[in-house]
């Protein structure tokens, strides 16, 4: 284990330590020294995109107090997460299958995003021509199901493309785009507090406040699309994909342009150097997805806090999930045994949760159950960050965007596992 104190011109052939493909790319690259990120505007830049693709699905999740209103007979963040989950891994597989390697990463992100955009659009104005602040509009319920599973496809060729964009380049990016996840939450959860707070705390209020907060979701995004196009013109951008370029070039000399059966090859190759760093990632998300948020939401309950609990218990868990991903930032577990380890130790918030719904009196009281959803958010940033800095570095530069997308399946399989098992864990 140690401190990662590399600068970005020291770590620039950081990620073809498992192949010799490193000294021959630096060789024919055509500067010694990659350009200065001039007012660290492609790092900003990767943390806004960083908190762009997780926005939209914070967004529906975060706004459980309104949903829950409106269709109080829906279980509605253990469906929204099932359906987001599921959706993202089968959209996920069919890119990795059939598209990773005949589309670029530039159009799967520019996609992405530009459906974010539009699929926001659909809770305003659904409440404007169609709910109008009316309950049990259950048609209403299916619709936004719908946008939920849209917003699925639209994350999976955003997360596709911008994690193994980030692969590409220095560590730095890779940090500041996991900690631009972590910011999404927090964003949101803050968001939701503020329009909450801003409106009387009844129906009319809380169709307001529901609103703002989507429209203001849709005004983020709309930046993110510019904030991308902009980042792919920099230089810093243009010196690291040049290498790439000169190393696919090299590759395809040696062993021809990439096949269907080549690009199967390759696939299974880098499945097998990454797999425990991915085997790590989906038991994250299997313990976390099965506790938050649907325990968080509609499991407990605080008579004293009411409705605001379960965003309050959401802001906590998003907090420390960035104050997690932040701390990566500076000090990252070189020993993939040790994070791996931690993330097996993480079953042990499955009876500790449960203590807070059976256990002794103290135990299912609002205290015990904050601290353990802000542990929760913790060690799911700070693990999730070390694996995704620590899975590019495995692997030769050529392949780090496969490995990229290799690790959103492995992600997203425990979002989509965990989902399902938060139906029955607690049983």
């Amino acid at each position: 284990m140690g401190l990662s104190t590399k600068t970005e011109s020291e770590s620039t052939p950081f990620l073809c330590s498992a192949t010799a493909s490193t000294t021959t790319v630096a060789a024919t690259t055509p500067s010694n020294k990659a350009p200065q990120d001039t007012f660290h505007l492609c790092f900003i830049i990767y943390f806004t995109i960083g908190v762009g693709y997780l926005l939209p699905w914070n967004l529906f999740i975060t706004a459980v107090d309104y949903f829950s209103y409106l269709y109080p007979d829906a279980s509605v963040d253990r469906i929204f997460s099932v359906v987001n989950m599921l959706v993202c891994l089968v959209t996920l597989i069919i890119i990795i299958l059939f598209f990773a390697h005949k589309s670029t990463a530039f159009d799967r992100i520019n996609m992405g995003l530009g459906i974010f955009v539009v699929v926001l659009l659909v809770v305003p104005v659904m409440d404007a021509v169609y709910i109008k602040g009316r309950v049990g509009l259950y048609d209403g319920f299916y619709v936004t199901v719908g946008a939920v599973g849209i917003v699925a496809i639209a994350d999976a060729l955003v997360q596709s493309g911008m994690i193994g964009s980030a692969g590409e380049l220095p560590d730095r990016y890779m940090k500041a785009l996991l900690s631009g996840n972590g910011a999404a939450g927090v964003l949101v959860s803050f968001l939701r507090i503020l329009t909450k707070a801003m409106y009387p705390q009844d129906a009319i209020g809380l169709r307001k406040s529901a609103n703002l907060y989507f429209v203001v979701g849709i005004v983020v995004m709309v930046v993110c699309v510019f904030s991308y196009n902009v980042a792919e013109r920099l230089p810093v951008m243009k010196y690291y994909k040049e290498l790439k370029f000169l190393a696919v070039n090299e590759e395809e000399q040696e062993r021809g342009p990439l096949s269907g059966s080549a690009w199967g090859s390759t696939l299974w190759d880098v499945v097998g150097r990454v797999k425990w760093y991915g085997f790590g990632i989906a038991l994250i998300y299997v313990v976390t997805l099965s506790i938050f948020p649907g325990y968080i939401t509609e499991d407990v309950h605080s008579e004293l806090l009411k409705d605001w609990y379960p965003i309050l218990l959401i802001t906590g868990y998003n907090v420390f999930d960035l104050v997690g991903r932040s701390l990566a930032a500076f000090y990252i577990l070189e020993n993939e045994k040790v994070a791996i380890g931690g993330c097996i130790t993480r079953l042990s918030f499955y009876p500790l949760f449960l203590g807070c719904l059976d256990g002794p009196k103290f135990f299912r009281t609002e205290i015990p159950v904050t601290i353990l959803t802000c542990l929760l958010g913790l060690t799911n940033g700070y693990l999730t960050s070390v694996l995704m800095v620590l899975a590019p570095k495995v692997v030769p530069l050529q392949h780090v965007g496969t490995s990229g997308t290799v690790m959103v399946s492995f992600l997203v399989s425990g979002l989509a596992i965990g989902s399902i098992v938060a139906w029955f864990w607690k049983i």
